[in-house]
């Protein structure tokens, strides 16, 4: 289980003047994950990323807390993820071995020392995953689907109780992305995925959406993901009158907007409160490392997965 209380995040940084700055990403997010399959949805730069790298300590909040499980991944964060696997957008920036049976191998050297024992657990994982046709070939051969199923099955190779998995789909083709899916829906352990997939986020048993920061709306799939698509089309309708890109238009929104609680304006799940400007994802000015990085870093974040 994931519980996140009033969990805030900003980043420092300096505009092209040298003055420093200070962007808020996350606000006020509350909220408890107990569900198997959670989908965040939202737009480019609402923060969908951040509040899932927070999970497993790849970064830390400004104020409020996460408990994983009832650890806390900021002060517990090795622990942490050996119970929490995360699967990246791209597979490339995870995936550091030559083939699928080397980069399996890799993810069971600490738990399983004898070299032998432990390529042969490595074939049968990728058995398991349909995978074992792939084992001695490079990964720069397979497809951007069979990298990311690669990626998946060395991740569940340390069984993690939940798996992180951050856009996913996004570098995929269609036949990818159902390969991929019907994959996640096998998954004994729980998944919160962040996506732009609708049809993805469809498939779970919650969805949560976060607009500027914000949670904004949370329940039944179905029903948020239509008032998500009711937001924006009226966004997209609206810069499109004002001769403005759709991405940029945060504010005057109504209707459906104010119905999932828009920032700044009353509603379902929405806090009150002043608009400003769209947040990215990734706060490259911030002192946020990369991801991959961090967890091979890690002397046992690899094995931890």
């Amino acid at each position: 289980m994931i519980d996140f209380s009033e969990v805030a995040v900003q980043v420092d940084g300096y505009d092209l003047e040298g003055r420093s700055t200070s962007t808020a990403i996350l606000r006020g997010i509350t909220a408890t994950l107990a569900e198997h399959r959670v989908a965040v949805i939202g737009a480019n730069g609402s923060g969908k990323s951040t509040l899932l790298k927070l999970v497993n300590g790849l970064m830390k909040v400004s104020s409020g807390r996460v408990l994983v499980d009832g650890r806390d991944p900021a002060r517990q964060a090795r622990e942490v993820r050996r119970h929490v696997g995360h699967v990246f957008t791209d597979p490339g920036a995870q995936l550091i071995m030559a083939t699928p049976l080397e980069e399996v191998e890799l993810s069971l050297r600490s738990s399983v020392p004898r070299r032998e024992e432990r390529r042969e657990r490595a074939l049968a994982i990728l058995e398991t995953h349909g995978l074992a046709r792939l084992a001695n070939r490079s990964v720069h051969a397979l497809s951007g689907g069979e990298r990311q199923l690669v990626s998946l099955a060395s991740v569940l190779a340390v069984d993690p109780t939940i798996i992180i998995a951050d856009e996913p789909t996004t570098l995929l083709d269609l036949s990818n992305r159902i390969l991929l899916s019907h994959a996640f829906d096998e998954l004994e352990q729980q998944l919160v995925v962040s996506t732009h997939d609708l049809e993805l986020a469809a498939r779970m048993d919650r969805v949560l959406l976060i607009d500027h920061g914000r949670l904004i709306d949370d329940g039944a799939p179905d029903e948020v993901i239509a008032r998500y698509r009711a937001m924006m089309s009226e966004r997209a309708e609206a810069s499109g009158e004002a001769g403005l890109p759709a991405r940029d238009e945060g504010t005057g929104t109504k209707g459906a907007a104010a119905r999932v609680g828009a920032p700044g304006q009353p509603g379902t799940g929405g806090t009150g409160g002043q608009m400003s400007p769209r947040e990215p994802d990734h706060a490259g000015a911030g002192p946020t490392p990369n991801a991959a990085a961090v967890l091979a870093s890690d002397p046992g974040a690899r094995d931890d997965r």
